[in-house]
Protein backbone atom coordinates (compact mmCIF):
# COMPACT_ATOMS: atom_id res chain seq x y z
CA UNK A 1 0.00 0.00 0.00
CA UNK A 2 0.99 3.58 -1.29
CA UNK A 3 2.10 6.00 2.23
CA UNK A 4 3.11 9.75 1.80
CA UNK A 5 6.45 10.51 3.78
CA UNK A 6 5.82 14.52 4.70
CA UNK A 7 8.76 16.39 5.87
CA UNK A 8 7.47 19.71 7.71
CA UNK A 9 6.73 22.24 9.08
CA UNK A 10 5.84 23.24 5.12
CA UNK A 11 6.58 26.43 3.78
CA UNK A 12 4.03 27.21 0.16
CA UNK A 13 3.98 29.61 -3.00
CA UNK A 14 3.29 29.37 -6.43
CA UNK A 15 -0.10 28.74 -8.56
CA UNK A 16 -1.73 25.42 -8.64
CA UNK A 17 -5.25 24.63 -10.82
CA UNK A 18 -7.65 22.22 -9.44
CA UNK A 19 -8.86 19.21 -10.84
CA UNK A 20 -12.32 18.59 -12.30
CA UNK A 21 -14.70 17.73 -9.53
CA UNK A 22 -15.33 14.22 -9.41
CA UNK A 23 -18.56 14.72 -7.56
CA UNK A 24 -19.47 16.25 -10.49
CA UNK A 25 -18.35 14.08 -12.95
CA UNK A 26 -19.73 11.05 -10.99
CA UNK A 27 -22.95 11.65 -11.51
CA UNK A 28 -22.48 12.72 -15.01
CA UNK A 29 -21.09 9.30 -15.97
CA UNK A 30 -23.75 8.01 -14.80
CA UNK A 31 -26.14 10.39 -17.24
CA UNK A 32 -24.39 8.63 -20.49
CA UNK A 33 -26.81 5.91 -19.96
CA UNK A 34 -29.57 8.37 -20.40
CA UNK A 35 -28.67 8.85 -24.28
CA UNK A 36 -28.22 6.64 -27.22
CA UNK A 37 -26.05 9.55 -28.76
CA UNK A 38 -22.37 10.39 -28.27
CA UNK A 39 -20.77 11.94 -25.33
CA UNK A 40 -17.56 13.43 -24.84
CA UNK A 41 -16.17 14.66 -21.53
CA UNK A 42 -13.05 16.65 -20.85
CA UNK A 43 -10.37 16.37 -18.70
CA UNK A 44 -11.87 13.49 -16.30
CA UNK A 45 -9.80 13.43 -13.57
CA UNK A 46 -7.96 10.18 -13.11
CA UNK A 47 -8.72 8.60 -9.61
CA UNK A 48 -10.34 5.57 -8.52
CA UNK A 49 -14.05 6.34 -8.29
CA UNK A 50 -13.65 7.84 -12.20
CA UNK A 51 -12.07 4.62 -13.21
CA UNK A 52 -14.65 2.39 -11.49
CA UNK A 53 -17.40 3.90 -12.56
CA UNK A 54 -16.20 3.97 -16.34
CA UNK A 55 -15.61 0.21 -15.53
CA UNK A 56 -18.98 -0.09 -14.17
CA UNK A 57 -20.47 1.84 -17.77
CA UNK A 58 -17.99 -0.69 -19.74
CA UNK A 59 -19.87 -3.53 -17.97
CA UNK A 60 -23.00 -2.40 -18.77
CA UNK A 61 -22.17 -2.05 -22.51
CA UNK A 62 -21.10 1.37 -22.83
CA UNK A 63 -18.13 2.28 -25.26
CA UNK A 64 -15.70 3.84 -24.03
CA UNK A 65 -12.95 5.39 -25.65
CA UNK A 66 -10.07 8.26 -24.97
CA UNK A 67 -8.34 10.45 -27.00
CA UNK A 68 -5.87 13.23 -25.22
CA UNK A 69 -7.99 14.97 -23.09
CA UNK A 70 -11.69 13.98 -23.96
CA UNK A 71 -13.29 10.49 -23.44
CA UNK A 72 -16.59 9.55 -25.04
CA UNK A 73 -18.78 7.61 -24.72
CA UNK A 74 -21.27 5.35 -26.79
CA UNK A 75 -24.43 3.99 -24.92
CA UNK A 76 -26.50 3.02 -28.01
CA UNK A 77 -26.21 -0.78 -27.41
CA UNK A 78 -26.74 -1.28 -23.31
CA UNK A 79 -25.89 -4.66 -23.30
CA UNK A 80 -26.93 -5.24 -19.55
CA UNK A 81 -28.96 -3.38 -16.42
CA UNK A 82 -27.07 -5.12 -13.40
CA UNK A 83 -24.09 -3.41 -11.66
CA UNK A 84 -22.68 -6.26 -9.41
CA UNK A 85 -21.20 -6.16 -6.10
CA UNK A 86 -17.40 -6.69 -7.23
CA UNK A 87 -17.78 -3.45 -9.73
CA UNK A 88 -19.86 -1.18 -7.00
CA UNK A 89 -18.67 -2.58 -3.35
CA UNK A 90 -15.72 0.51 -2.65
CA UNK A 91 -18.15 3.55 -4.32
CA UNK A 92 -21.46 4.78 -3.38
CA UNK A 93 -21.84 6.82 -6.23
CA UNK A 94 -22.26 3.64 -8.21
CA UNK A 95 -26.18 3.74 -7.29
CA UNK A 96 -26.63 6.53 -9.88
CA UNK A 97 -27.00 4.54 -12.49
CA UNK A 98 -30.61 3.13 -10.92
CA UNK A 99 -32.14 6.07 -12.29
CA UNK A 100 -31.03 6.61 -15.82
CA UNK A 101 -31.10 2.96 -16.38
CA UNK A 102 -34.56 2.23 -14.44
CA UNK A 103 -36.01 5.09 -17.00
CA UNK A 104 -34.30 3.94 -19.91
CA UNK A 105 -35.13 0.06 -20.07
CA UNK A 106 -37.64 -0.25 -17.29
CA UNK A 107 -35.94 -2.83 -15.29
CA UNK A 108 -32.24 -2.55 -13.19
CA UNK A 109 -30.66 -4.93 -10.40
CA UNK A 110 -28.12 -2.92 -8.73
CA UNK A 111 -26.35 -3.83 -5.95
CA UNK A 112 -26.11 -2.28 -2.28
CA UNK A 113 -23.07 0.51 -2.61
CA UNK A 114 -20.16 0.77 -0.77
CA UNK A 115 -17.53 3.72 -0.04
CA UNK A 116 -16.17 5.72 3.16
CA UNK A 117 -17.59 4.08 6.13
CA UNK A 118 -18.30 7.68 7.59
CA UNK A 119 -22.05 7.15 7.84
CA UNK A 120 -24.99 4.75 7.02
CA UNK A 121 -25.67 7.05 3.60
CA UNK A 122 -29.22 4.95 3.16
CA UNK A 123 -30.54 5.20 -0.06
CA UNK A 124 -34.22 4.96 1.48
CA UNK A 125 -34.91 8.81 -0.35
CA UNK A 126 -33.93 7.27 -3.73
CA UNK A 127 -36.06 4.43 -3.92
CA UNK A 128 -38.97 5.46 -1.87
CA UNK A 129 -39.77 8.19 -4.59
CA UNK A 130 -38.72 5.89 -7.17
CA UNK A 131 -41.92 4.37 -6.04
CA UNK A 132 -43.99 7.51 -6.14
CA UNK A 133 -42.54 7.32 -10.06
CA UNK A 134 -44.40 3.83 -10.23
CA UNK A 135 -41.45 1.73 -9.84
CA UNK A 136 -41.80 -1.41 -8.21
CA UNK A 137 -38.93 -2.09 -5.96
CA UNK A 138 -37.07 -4.88 -3.84
CA UNK A 139 -33.75 -5.54 -1.96
CA UNK A 140 -32.96 -9.24 -1.87
CA UNK A 141 -29.48 -10.68 -0.95
CA UNK A 142 -28.05 -6.98 -1.36
CA UNK A 143 -29.41 -6.03 -4.84
CA UNK A 144 -32.27 -3.95 -5.21
CA UNK A 145 -34.35 -4.79 -8.00
CA UNK A 146 -36.23 -1.88 -10.07
CA UNK A 147 -39.29 -2.48 -12.22
CA UNK A 148 -41.99 -0.61 -13.99
CA UNK A 149 -43.95 -0.66 -16.99
CA UNK A 150 -43.20 3.03 -17.48
CA UNK A 151 -42.62 5.97 -15.16
CA UNK A 152 -44.78 8.33 -14.27
CA UNK A 153 -44.67 11.67 -13.10
CA UNK A 154 -44.96 12.85 -9.55
CA UNK A 155 -44.37 16.07 -7.02
CA UNK A 156 -41.84 14.97 -4.26
CA UNK A 157 -40.28 16.85 -1.47
CA UNK A 158 -37.18 15.28 -0.08
CA UNK A 159 -37.24 15.03 3.45
CA UNK A 160 -33.65 15.74 2.79
CA UNK A 161 -31.79 17.40 0.87
CA UNK A 162 -29.66 14.18 -0.73
CA UNK A 163 -27.44 14.75 -3.65
CA UNK A 164 -27.78 10.99 -4.45
CA UNK A 165 -31.52 11.53 -4.38
CA UNK A 166 -31.42 14.74 -6.27
CA UNK A 167 -29.81 13.13 -8.94
CA UNK A 168 -30.96 9.99 -9.36
CA UNK A 169 -34.59 11.08 -9.20
CA UNK A 170 -33.84 14.16 -11.73
CA UNK A 171 -32.28 11.66 -14.10
CA UNK A 172 -35.32 8.84 -13.94
CA UNK A 173 -37.46 11.86 -14.54
CA UNK A 174 -36.31 12.56 -18.00
CA UNK A 175 -38.31 9.22 -19.09
CA UNK A 176 -41.22 9.63 -16.96
CA UNK A 177 -44.82 10.34 -18.35
CA UNK A 178 -45.29 14.20 -17.84
CA UNK A 179 -43.37 16.90 -15.47
CA UNK A 180 -41.76 16.05 -12.41
CA UNK A 181 -40.92 18.34 -9.83
CA UNK A 182 -38.28 17.78 -7.05
CA UNK A 183 -38.91 20.38 -3.87
CA UNK A 184 -36.48 20.53 -1.49
CA UNK A 185 -33.76 19.04 -3.77
CA UNK A 186 -29.72 19.21 -3.06
CA UNK A 187 -28.76 23.29 -4.56
CA UNK A 188 -24.84 21.87 -4.48
CA UNK A 189 -22.91 22.93 -7.52
CA UNK A 190 -22.13 19.55 -8.65
CA UNK A 191 -26.38 19.06 -8.57
CA UNK A 192 -26.56 21.73 -10.89
CA UNK A 193 -23.65 21.27 -13.22
CA UNK A 194 -25.73 18.05 -13.86
CA UNK A 195 -28.55 19.93 -14.68
CA UNK A 196 -26.62 21.57 -16.84
CA UNK A 197 -25.03 18.26 -18.73
CA UNK A 198 -28.33 17.19 -19.27
CA UNK A 199 -29.97 20.44 -20.88
CA UNK A 200 -26.99 20.63 -22.87
CA UNK A 201 -28.03 17.39 -24.30
CA UNK A 202 -31.57 18.32 -24.84
CA UNK A 203 -33.61 18.18 -21.88
CA UNK A 204 -35.67 20.26 -20.40
CA UNK A 205 -35.21 21.35 -16.38
CA UNK A 206 -36.02 24.24 -14.46
CA UNK A 207 -34.62 25.59 -11.52
CA UNK A 208 -31.24 24.14 -11.83
CA UNK A 209 -28.87 25.82 -8.59
CA UNK A 210 -32.38 26.08 -6.62
CA UNK A 211 -34.40 23.92 -3.86
CA UNK A 212 -36.95 23.12 -6.80
CA UNK A 213 -36.77 21.28 -9.93
CA UNK A 214 -38.93 20.92 -12.75
CA UNK A 215 -37.98 18.17 -15.20
CA UNK A 216 -40.22 17.75 -18.76
CA UNK A 217 -40.12 13.97 -18.80
CA UNK A 218 -41.62 12.00 -21.60
CA UNK A 219 -37.88 11.44 -23.52
CA UNK A 220 -36.32 8.33 -25.08
CA UNK A 221 -32.74 8.10 -25.23
CA UNK A 222 -32.73 8.63 -29.38
CA UNK A 223 -33.64 12.30 -28.13
CA UNK A 224 -30.87 13.49 -26.98
CA UNK A 225 -28.33 15.31 -28.21
CA UNK A 226 -24.96 14.41 -28.89
CA UNK A 227 -22.32 16.77 -26.74
CA UNK A 228 -19.34 17.64 -25.53
CA UNK A 229 -18.74 18.69 -21.89
CA UNK A 230 -16.49 19.85 -19.06
CA UNK A 231 -17.07 19.72 -15.12
CA UNK A 232 -16.76 22.45 -12.96
CA UNK A 233 -13.63 22.43 -10.49
CA UNK A 234 -13.72 20.86 -7.43
CA UNK A 235 -14.29 22.54 -5.08
CA UNK A 236 -13.41 20.53 -2.23
CA UNK A 237 -9.91 20.00 -3.68
CA UNK A 238 -9.94 23.91 -3.93
CA UNK A 239 -10.61 24.51 -0.38
CA UNK A 240 -8.08 21.72 0.59
CA UNK A 241 -5.68 23.58 -0.96
CA UNK A 242 -6.38 27.69 0.94
CA UNK A 243 -6.36 25.97 3.96
CA UNK A 244 -2.97 24.49 3.50
CA UNK A 245 -1.87 27.19 2.65
CA UNK A 246 -3.20 28.92 5.87
CA UNK A 247 -1.95 26.23 7.70
CA UNK A 248 1.56 26.89 6.19
CA UNK A 249 0.80 30.59 6.67
CA UNK A 250 1.73 30.53 2.73
CA UNK A 251 0.31 32.79 0.10
CA UNK A 252 -0.53 30.68 -3.28
CA UNK A 253 -3.16 31.19 -6.12
CA UNK A 254 -5.78 28.45 -6.39
CA UNK A 255 -6.68 28.48 -10.05
CA UNK A 256 -9.98 26.79 -11.92
CA UNK A 257 -12.37 27.00 -9.49
CA UNK A 258 -15.64 29.39 -9.14
CA UNK A 259 -15.22 31.19 -6.01
CA UNK A 260 -19.13 31.65 -5.38
CA UNK A 261 -19.15 27.45 -5.13
CA UNK A 262 -16.94 28.24 -2.13
CA UNK A 263 -18.98 31.56 -1.07
CA UNK A 264 -19.64 30.18 2.51
CA UNK A 265 -15.89 28.48 3.55
CA UNK A 266 -14.70 31.12 2.41
CA UNK A 267 -16.90 33.52 4.38
CA UNK A 268 -15.62 31.46 7.43
CA UNK A 269 -12.38 31.66 6.97
CA UNK A 270 -12.51 35.11 6.77
CA UNK A 271 -14.04 35.20 9.88
CA UNK A 272 -11.25 33.54 11.25
CA UNK A 273 -8.73 36.53 10.06
CA UNK A 274 -8.23 34.55 6.52
CA UNK A 275 -7.05 36.96 4.12
CA UNK A 276 -7.57 36.16 0.29
CA UNK A 277 -7.74 38.03 -3.33
CA UNK A 278 -10.78 36.73 -5.37
CA UNK A 279 -11.26 36.63 -9.01
CA UNK A 280 -13.50 35.08 -11.56
CA UNK A 281 -11.74 31.75 -11.64
CA UNK A 282 -9.44 32.45 -8.90
CA UNK A 283 -8.64 32.57 -5.32
CA UNK A 284 -5.36 33.99 -3.91
CA UNK A 285 -4.73 32.95 -0.14
CA UNK A 286 -2.64 35.39 1.66
CA UNK A 287 -1.01 34.90 4.65
CA UNK A 288 -3.01 34.97 7.40
CA UNK A 289 -3.08 35.25 11.73
CA UNK A 290 -5.85 32.81 12.42
CA UNK A 291 -8.39 33.06 15.63
CA UNK A 292 -10.76 30.56 16.88
CA UNK A 293 -14.40 30.22 15.31
CA UNK A 294 -17.60 28.02 15.61
CA UNK A 295 -18.39 26.10 12.60
CA UNK A 296 -21.48 23.69 11.93
CA UNK A 297 -21.98 21.64 8.73
CA UNK A 298 -24.88 21.52 6.83
CA UNK A 299 -26.18 20.83 3.10
CA UNK A 300 -25.16 23.45 0.34
CA UNK A 301 -24.99 26.59 0.78
CA UNK A 302 -24.17 26.04 4.18
CA UNK A 303 -20.44 24.40 5.19
CA UNK A 304 -19.20 21.08 3.50
CA UNK A 305 -18.63 18.11 5.33
CA UNK A 306 -16.20 17.42 2.85
CA UNK A 307 -14.14 20.06 4.15
CA UNK A 308 -15.00 19.33 8.35
CA UNK A 309 -12.04 17.64 8.81
CA UNK A 310 -9.61 19.98 6.88
CA UNK A 311 -10.94 23.11 8.87
CA UNK A 312 -10.60 20.95 11.80
CA UNK A 313 -6.97 20.74 11.44
CA UNK A 314 -6.53 23.88 10.39
CA UNK A 315 -8.36 25.14 13.91
CA UNK A 316 -4.85 23.55 15.86
CA UNK A 317 -3.36 26.20 14.77
CA UNK A 318 -5.94 29.39 15.51
CA UNK A 319 -6.32 31.62 18.46
CA UNK A 320 -8.42 30.61 21.00
CA UNK A 321 -10.36 27.28 20.95
CA UNK A 322 -12.75 26.20 18.07
CA UNK A 323 -15.88 23.95 18.21
CA UNK A 324 -17.26 22.03 14.80
CA UNK A 325 -20.79 20.51 14.98
CA UNK A 326 -21.26 17.60 12.27
CA UNK A 327 -24.62 17.77 11.42
CA UNK A 328 -24.67 15.72 8.05
CA UNK A 329 -22.88 12.34 8.88
CA UNK A 330 -22.98 10.63 11.94
CA UNK A 331 -19.30 8.86 11.99
CA UNK A 332 -17.52 12.04 10.90
CA UNK A 333 -14.64 12.61 13.43
CA UNK A 334 -12.21 9.43 12.56
CA UNK A 335 -9.66 11.16 12.04
CA UNK A 336 -9.81 12.98 15.19
CA UNK A 337 -7.59 9.79 17.23
CA UNK A 338 -4.69 10.53 14.44
CA UNK A 339 -4.77 13.90 15.32
CA UNK A 340 -4.21 13.53 18.67
CA UNK A 341 -1.51 11.19 18.04
CA UNK A 342 0.31 14.31 15.51
CA UNK A 343 -0.10 16.28 19.27
CA UNK A 344 -3.83 17.79 18.53
CA UNK A 345 -5.73 18.70 21.53
CA UNK A 346 -9.55 17.71 20.83
CA UNK A 347 -12.34 16.77 22.99
CA UNK A 348 -15.38 15.14 21.75
CA UNK A 349 -19.05 15.43 22.97
CA UNK A 350 -21.34 13.50 20.87
CA UNK A 351 -21.04 15.33 17.10
CA UNK A 352 -19.24 18.62 18.70
CA UNK A 353 -15.22 18.77 18.73
CA UNK A 354 -13.58 21.55 20.61
CA UNK A 355 -10.19 22.06 19.35
CA UNK A 356 -7.38 23.84 21.18
CA UNK A 357 -5.83 26.28 19.24
CA UNK A 358 -1.70 27.73 18.96
CA UNK A 359 -1.27 23.82 19.10
CA UNK A 360 2.34 22.44 18.12
CA UNK A 361 1.87 19.13 16.03
CA UNK A 362 4.74 16.99 16.04
CA UNK A 363 5.18 14.27 13.35
CA UNK A 364 4.65 10.48 13.57
CA UNK A 365 3.04 7.74 11.87
CA UNK A 366 -0.54 7.99 10.86
CA UNK A 367 -3.05 6.00 9.03
CA UNK A 368 -5.73 7.29 6.78
CA UNK A 369 -9.75 6.22 7.83
CA UNK A 370 -11.94 8.00 4.62
CA UNK A 371 -11.48 10.12 1.94
CA UNK A 372 -11.12 13.44 3.67
CA UNK A 373 -9.61 12.69 6.95
CA UNK A 374 -6.98 11.73 4.53
CA UNK A 375 -6.50 15.35 3.21
CA UNK A 376 -6.84 16.51 6.93
CA UNK A 377 -3.67 14.41 8.09
CA UNK A 378 -1.88 15.77 4.69
CA UNK A 379 -2.57 19.40 6.17
CA UNK A 380 -1.21 18.32 9.63
CA UNK A 381 1.56 16.76 8.19
CA UNK A 382 2.63 19.77 6.66
CA UNK A 383 2.42 21.58 9.59
CA UNK A 384 4.19 19.37 11.96
CA UNK A 385 7.57 19.20 13.28
CA UNK A 386 9.76 16.21 11.84
CA UNK A 387 8.35 13.90 9.88
CA UNK A 388 4.85 11.92 9.30
CA UNK A 389 4.61 9.04 7.43
CA UNK A 390 0.56 9.19 6.03
CA UNK A 391 -0.77 5.89 5.73
CA UNK A 392 -3.07 3.87 3.27
CA UNK A 393 -3.36 6.92 1.26
CA UNK A 394 -5.70 4.76 -1.29
CA UNK A 395 -8.41 6.92 0.50
CA UNK A 396 -7.05 10.27 -0.32
CA UNK A 397 -6.63 8.72 -4.33
CA UNK A 398 -10.42 8.63 -4.13
CA UNK A 399 -10.51 12.02 -4.24
CA UNK A 400 -7.62 14.20 -4.90
CA UNK A 401 -6.22 13.86 -8.57
CA UNK A 402 -2.06 13.36 -8.22
CA UNK A 403 -2.05 15.50 -4.74
CA UNK A 404 1.49 15.20 -3.87
CA UNK A 405 2.61 16.71 -6.87
CA UNK A 406 0.83 19.48 -6.95
CA UNK A 407 2.07 19.89 -3.02
CA UNK A 408 5.89 19.48 -3.95
CA UNK A 409 4.87 21.76 -7.15
CA UNK A 410 4.19 24.62 -4.46
CA UNK A 411 7.40 23.57 -2.05
CA UNK A 412 6.08 21.15 -0.14
CA UNK A 413 8.34 18.20 1.47
CA UNK A 414 6.14 15.14 0.10
CA UNK A 415 7.16 11.79 -1.27
CA UNK A 416 4.92 8.78 -2.29
CA UNK A 417 6.42 5.53 -1.09
CA UNK A 418 5.40 1.27 -1.48
CA UNK A 419 7.45 -0.39 1.27
CA UNK A 420 4.68 -3.33 1.20
CA UNK A 421 1.89 -4.53 3.33
CA UNK A 422 2.27 -3.03 6.81
CA UNK A 423 -0.39 -2.62 9.57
Amino acid sequence: MDRLIIEGPSKMSGEVAVSSAKNAYLPILAATLVTSKPVHLKNLPDLKDIKTMIKLLTHLGVVVETKGDVTSFDSSKILSNEATYDLVKTMRASILVLGPILGRFLESKISLPGGCAIGARPIDLHLKNLKKMNANITIESGYVYAKTNGLKSADITLNFPSVGATENLMMAALFADGETVIENAAMEPEVEDLANFLIAMGAKIQGSGTSRLSIKGNMKADDFKEVTYEAIGDRIEAGTLIMAALITNSKIKVKNINPRHLSVVLHVLEEMGAAFEIGKNFITVKPSKLKWSKIHTAPYPGFPTDLQAQIMTLATKAEGASIIREEIFENRFMHVPELVRLGAEIELIGNAAIIQGNTKLTGCPVMCTDLRASAALVLAAMSAEGVTDVQRVYHLDRGYERLEEKLKMLGVKIERSNPGEYL
